[in-house]
């Protein structure tokens, strides 16, 4: 445990800063997990409605993640790519 007070403060930003990050990037991984669940599960026909809604929302996941810097906007391309491969095969 730090000592100096500086320290104590640095690590009470830490655990809070590694608390929203964790909230952040599990946000994406739910989302995606929903998403390859819907595409297993979904038939044809009902897939349009409820795809459009799971990539939107998988987007908006990923883009605030990648804004946040939790991951580097290239990895947050790729999610979003693969998300819209899933849906859209």
């Amino acid at each position: 445990m730090p000592i100096i007070k500086s320290a104590k403060k640095k690590l009470r930003k830490d655990i809070k800063r590694t608390k929203l990050n964790k909230q952040y990037k599990l946000a994406y991984e739910k989302i995606i997990d929903k998403v390859k669940k819907h595409k297993k599960g979904a038939s044809a026909n009902r897939q349009t409605e409820k795809s459009d809604e799971l990539l939107k929302k998988a987007y908006q996941a990923i883009d605030k993640a990648a804004k946040k810097n939790i991951i580097h906007k290239n990895k947050a391309n790729r999610l979003k790519a693969m998300v819209a491969r899933l849906l859209h095969k």
